[in-house]
């Protein structure tokens, strides 16, 4: 299973696929947002990235 997150607005869902927990974590965003619409006046911005592993020498 995977667990997707939504820091921002306190979201969370999963699913058995990355796909699937980013489905499931818009969909509980959307309905979050529909009961508790944000008042943001700046976004964030956050990304992700892998890092390779560094053997030491």
């Amino acid at each position: 299973m995977y667990v997707a997150e939504c820091p921002e607005v306190g979201t969370a869902s999963q699913g058995k696929t990355i796909e699937e927990a980013v489905k499931n974590l818009k969909e509980a965003t959307e309905l979050y947002l529909e009961e508790f619409p944000l008042k943001i006046t700046d976004r964030s911005f956050i990304t992700t990235f892998e890092v390779t592993e560094v053997a030491e020498t």
